[in-house]
């Protein structure tokens, strides 16, 4: 939401993995880290390249910004590969193992894929509370926005996604 308190997560787009009763965890795909390309990380890993597209990582969050996820689509599925669900089922999935780079590199991969380096992280009922006050909005997750949509766009998509216009929002909330 406009107005979040917390600048690390200013206009922030989270795709959320897993939210159970013992906490939460996100992956950030709004915003791209400086400095570093796919095919960049790749040469880091020692992995060839091979026919991987030369495009951004992403900031997945301020937790273990080393640590590298890749949410895709459901028609890979790899060694430890998490399925996330939707309200009309699987929307994605995510792969926090090196078997997923290695498939893209030599083009056997999922069909659509974005890489992030970090996670958000919430503990047992923390994001629930935060969800309390102003700063999160929760919007339904949609493969489109995640895969189809420019990340400097995925902000206002969300609410778009959801009937609101992003222009007309405060940044603080009122009391009745």
């Amino acid at each position: 939401m406009p107005g979040m308190a917390d600048p690390r997560f200013e206009r922030a787009v989270i795709a959320m993995c897993v939210h159970d009763e013992n906490g939460a965890i996100g992956v950030g795909v709004g915003h791209k880290r400086a400095g570093i390309t796919f095919r960049g990380l790749l040469r880091q890993l020692e992995i060839d390249p091979g026919e991987a597209p030369d495009c951004a990582v992403h900031h997945g969050g301020p937790v273990e910004p080393g640590r590298g996820f890749v949410l895709h689509s459901t028609d890979w599925g790899g060694q430890d590969t998490l399925h996330v669900n939707g309200d009309n089922g699987e929307i994605f999935a995510m792969t926090g193992t090196i078997d997923v780079l290695r498939a893209i590199a030599e083009g056997k991969g999922p069909s659509q894929w974005i890489v992030a380096l970090g996670y958000a992280g919430w503990g047992e009922g923390q994001l629930d509370e935060e969800m309390t006050r102003h700063g999160w909005f929760a919007a339904r997750g949609e493969g489109r926005i995640l895969f189809d949509t420019p990340t400097d766009e995925r902000w206002a998509a969300s609410f778009k996604a959801e009937g609101i216009d992003p222009r007309l929002l405060a940044s603080e909330t009122g009391a009745a």
